[in-house]
C-alpha cells in the first residue's frame, strides 16, 4: 500500500481505523516530507479532539531525551525570549537564559525543567503567538518516534491534514 493509499483512508480521521494508525503513520513519516510531516503534526496540536498545545508539549517533553528537550524549549524562547522563559520557570535556570541574547538552552538545562514547566512554556508562548504551532510541527517532524505517544486521535488528525495537503 503506497502513502497516498494510506493518507486517503484519513480523509475523515472520525473514520479510519483506530487499530492501524500508529502502523500508518510509521510508514507515512518515512516517506513524506518533513514539511507534509510537520504540517500535520501542527493540525493535530490545533485540533479541538486533541488535549490543549500545551498539555500535548508537556506529554512530548516527558518522552524526550534531554537534546530534544533542549531543541522544543529553544523553539519556544524564540517566541518568549529568555527573560519570559527564565521567569517561567525561575530557579537556576533563570540565569542561564535571562538575557535577550542569552545562549541557547543546553541539554543539561533542559533536564532542569519539568514536563508541567514545559506544558505551561508551550502554552504561554501559544498565547503571545500561535505560529508556535507550526514550528513545533516542524520541530517534531524531524522526531515522528515522539509524536505516537500522542495517541490515535492526534495521529488520525496529522494524517487527514496530510491527505488535504495532496488533494
Amino acid at each position: 500500500m503506497g502513502i497516498l493509499d494510506i493518507l486517503r483512508q484519513y480523509a475523515d480521521p472520525a473514520r479510519a481505523q483506530a487499530g492501524d494508525v500508529q502502523t500508518h503513520f510509521d510508514q507515512v513519516a518515512k516517506q513524506a516530507s518533513s514539511q507534509d510531516l510537520g504540517s500535520g503534526i501542527a493540525a493535530a496540536f490545533r485540533s479541538d479532539q486533541t488535549p490543549p498545545f500545551g498539555e500535548m508539549i508537556g506529554s512530548l517533553f516527558g518522552q524526550s531525551n534531554p537534546q530534544q528537550r533542549a531543541g522544543i524549549l529553544n523553539q519556544l524562547t524564540q517566541v518568549l525570549g529568555g527573560g519570559a522563559l527564565a521567569s517561567a520557570v525561575g530557579g537556576g535556570l533563570a540565569g542561564a537564559v535571562g538575557g535577550a541574547n542569552a545562549a541557547p538552552i543546553t541539554p543539561e538545562q533542559a533536564s532542569q525543567i519539568s514536563p508541567s514547566q514545559a506544558a505551561a512554556i508551550a502554552a504561554s508562548a501559544h498565547q503571545q503567538d500561535p505560529s508556535i504551532l507550526e514550528r513545533a510541527g516542524e520541530f517534531y517532524s524531524q522526531h515522528p518516534d515522539l509524536v505516537k505517544g500522542l495517541g490515535a486521535a492526534a495521529l488520525a488528525i496529522a494524517l487527514g491534514k496530510m491527505h488535504s495537503n495532496q488533494a
